[in-house]
């Protein structure tokens, strides 16, 4: 099964360090991660410990990127050394950072291809460099994605990534299952853009295609000002409802994807698929007024979601012999 190679051997690194290293990612995880985290606490040991190392690696990287109390010359260069010393770490094996300490350890348990985490990486750099090149030229302006073939791409190495790794923690033998986790990553990331529509335009970063904008009749400047006194326009309102549209298509793919995981951790992955489809559902019933407040799924239903993924995962278990 692809994802499963070499479980339980941990090389020349001391158990007890890479003990510490995954106990410190899964603090990272449980303090940061919201819709992450609760779908973790439904897998086996084994694979929440590796998850938690990736996602710990993945907000390290997200938050020098986003840490606007540096300029962003200084925030690309900490990601650059940071990054640095990962790529030092994979290639002579010595390392002090328990994130990288048990992110590798992950690697070699479940045969995480080296590929895909350089990915990873691109994925997580993309925004500061796209900030940086944009700053260079004119601040004021907004970084744009022309057609939803340029943000398909943005989408693929910031979500779509992850799963392919998370897939390889999972556990799949169909080849397929490769396919439908760029298209689930796809659909979580758009709902991220959905959610975070002005909040990112305020930043100057504009996800929305060009392309859906025009055929919308809606300017940049709109996305950024629209606040709940003025109200969603009639045109921004099918604007959003159109990329909602788009997103509920990919979700289909995580529904094709659940059965091609090992059955372990298919209740894991429902979990996670649950919460963000309830966010884009909540955003859909908001009447897309992400504006005047930040649409979540409370505490509450999420935690129904967990329980009704863990009470699936009993009967799995139950069902096999286990």
């Amino acid at each position: 099964m692809v994802g499963q190679t070499g479980v339980g051997e941990t090389g020349a690194i001391a158990d007890t360090q890479v003990a510490e290293a995954y106990r410190i990612c899964r603090e990272i995880a449980r303090r940061e991660a919201r819709n992450f985290y609760y779908s973790f606490v439904a897998l086996p040991t084994a694979k929440r410990d590796a998850i938690c190392a990736v996602y710990a690696f993945m907000r390290h990287a997200d938050d020098l990127s986003d840490d606007e109390s540096l300029a962003i010359d200084d925030r690309r260069v900490r990601l650059d050394e940071w990054l640095a010393a990962w790529r030092d770490s994979a290639d002579d094996g010595e390392t002090d950072d328990p994130v990288f300490l048990a992110l590798r350890d992950a690697q070699r348990r479940f045969a995480i291809p080296s590929g895909l985490l350089e990915q990873l990486v691109e994925g997580t750099t993309m925004d500061v460099r796209r900030d940086e090149t944009r700053s260079q030229s004119d601040n004021s302006t907004y970084d744009t994605y022309p057609t939803f073939a340029d943000l398909y791409r943005y989408c693929y190495l910031v979500a779509s990534v992850v799963g392919l790794v998370c897939i390889r923690i999972f556990g799949y033998e169909d080849a397929r299952a490769e396919k439908l986790a760029e298209e689930t990553g796809i659909a979580f990331q758009l709902t991220n853009i959905l959610r975070d529509v002005r909040e990112d335009a305020e930043r100057k970063r504009i996800y929305l295609p060009c392309e859906d904008l025009r055929k919308f009749g809606v300017g940049l400047h709109q996305l950024e000002v629209t606040s709940a006194a003025a109200g969603v326009s009639v045109e921004l309102r099918e604007l959003l409802a159109f990329e909602a549209r788009r997103a509920e298509e990919f979700y289909r793919s995580g529904e094709r994807l659940l059965p091609l995981i090992a059955a372990d951790s298919r209740p894991a992955l429902w979990v996670l698929i649950s919460i963000y489809h309830r966010l884009l559902r909540r955003i859909v019933a908001s009447g897309y007024d992400v504006f005047s407040s930040r649409v979540s799924v409370p505490a509450y239903e999420k935690l129904a979601i967990l329980g009704w993924g863990v009470f699936r995962g009993l009967g799995n278990r139950l069902l096999s012999g286990a």
